[in-house]
């Protein structure tokens, strides 16, 4: 158990460093799924291609949530059992969480192909911008199962204590989906579709190597034939535990319905491909931090189930501060840059470049804190306190944000829409202090342990 050997006794620093670093690359070349997609699809379609493809967040969010339901939900219950020295346990988690996948990405394929253009349409979709939509999100349902299985067992390999092997996983893919990109969109001239069918085929290459590693590689935990039996007690676990980002992505995808219609109404066409390039630029800064959040689960979950608890706050503490990091850049390069990363997704409309200007700056005014509240948030579902973490993900996806989204573009208009977000986040973040504070006075370790 050379790897559980590690999430003991190895410093803290050096395993955050050790499972954030692959974690971070991973996430940051995981999303360029997006953000290749829509540079390519703004500067070679136009400005109503990617207001088209910006209306499809809502079900990438929704493919995603089930991925995290069942991926995420089984990782923290695996690092928990693996910090307990109960292998077999850990294996029969795995088994049933690939079998959950299965399931999931079935229903999740049939249902949204059939409602397809009825949600596009719900979600603020007009004549300009249906055809579009239509077109890229069909391929991406038709393929959810390789995103779906391929992200979900990825935490699970993360969780085992092998980062790099995850890492390279999102590697291989998000190359594969930009090399295809640059072949289906600017030399075939596929335009929507192209960019659509690059995306499905780079996560089935994701996928296969996923299921080569737990069948046939080297992971600790195998998928074994055994195991594949579905248990209740094994799945109220899973979905206990994968709840609160699950959660966190409906909301997200709720959120983004109603940021659509509000935009639509409030500055049209334009204003939603704005949006659209904002989440793109705010996932390049979201990304490090999400692999913040995975690097440091691991390490958590294990040493919270073996009691080590000051090795827990302590790798808490370092989680935040690089978050906090990140998050402040991220804010600084957007208030410094905002025309040149605009730029990257289009050239020719000014008006859409304007409009993505004065929202960019808005929307992140709050940037710096949300490293603290993103990082803070996953703590309490890394130690299992799933109702906490539902809680506080969703004061900032939905409790705060949904009102201020229906009450401020009343009062300022477009700019109401943008302030929104900030105004979301300063809530959600003392909230979210408010429970840390209170947590971390309950972990008390006794004796010593390996602090750094």
């Amino acid at each position: 158990m050379e790897r559980s050997t590690k999430l003991r006794n190895e410093k803290v620093s050096k395993l955050l460093l050790e499972f954030s670093i692959p974690a971070i690359i991973g996430m940051l070349v995981n999303s360029m799924y997006i953000v290749i997609d829509r540079i390519f699809i703004g500067r070679v379609v136009g400005a109503m291609a990617i207001s088209g493809v910006s209306l499809t967040f809502p079900i990438g969010i929704l493919i995603m949530a089930f991925s995290m339901l069942i991926g995420i939900g089984a990782a923290a219950s695996i690092s928990i059992r693996l910090g307990q020295d109960k292998k077999d346990e850990a294996e029969h988690i795995l088994g049933n969480a690939f079998v959950l996948l299965i399931v999931m990405s079935m229903v999740v394929t049939i249902l949204g192909l059939m409602f397809v253009e009825p949600m596009l349409i719900a979600f603020g979709a007009s004549k300009n911008t249906l055809i579009y939509a239509k077109e890229f999100i069909s391929i991406i349902i038709a393929g959810s199962v390789f995103q779906t299985m391929g992200f979900g067992l990825n935490n699970i390999i993360r969780s085992e204590g092998n980062p790099k092997k995850a890492m390279f996983t999102m590697l291989v893919g998000a190359i594969t989906n930009i090399v295809l990109d640059y072949i289906f969109i600017c030399l075939l001239h596929f335009a929507i579709k192209g960019a659509a069918a690059a995306t499905v085929i780079s996560q089935a290459v994701s996928m296969i190597w996923v299921l080569y590693y737990f069948l046939g590689g080297d992971s600790l935990l195998k998928i074994k034939r055994e195991n594949l039996i579905l248990k209740i007690r094994i799945i109220k676990q899973i979905f206990s535990i994968g709840m609160s980002p699950f959660a966190m992505q409906l909301a997200s995808s709720l959120v983004n319905v109603i940021l659509n219609r509000s935009l639509f109404i409030y500055g049209g066409d334009l204003a939603i491909g704005a949006m659209g390039i904002i989440n793109s630029i705010t996932t390049i800064i979201f990304m490090p931090i999400f692999g913040i959040n995975q690097g440091s689960q691991p390490v958590i979950g294990f040493n919270y189930g073996a009691k080590l608890y000051d090795r827990v706050k302590n790798a808490l503490k370092l989680a935040i501060i690089a978050a906090t990091v990140i998050s402040t850049l991220g804010a600084l390069c957007a208030y410094i840059f905002p025309y040149v990363l605009v730029g990257l997704f289009n050239k020719n409309d000014v008006n859409l470049t304007n409009i993505t200007v004065n929202g960019i700056k808005i929307f992140m005014a709050m940037f710096p804190i949300l490293g603290f509240q993103i990082v803070s948030s996953n703590f309490f579902q890394a130690i299992a306190r799933a109702k906490i973490s539902i809680f506080l993900s969703l004061s900032r996806q939905v409790i705060v944000l949904i009102p201020m989204l229906l009450m401020l573009p009343r009062i300022f208009g477009l700019n109401g829409v943008w302030l929104a977000a900030p105004v979301s986040d300063g809530i959600s973040s003392v909230l979210t202090a408010i429970f840390l504070f209170l947590e971390i006075k309950k972990l008390k370790t006794p004796g010593m342990s390996n602090l750094m």
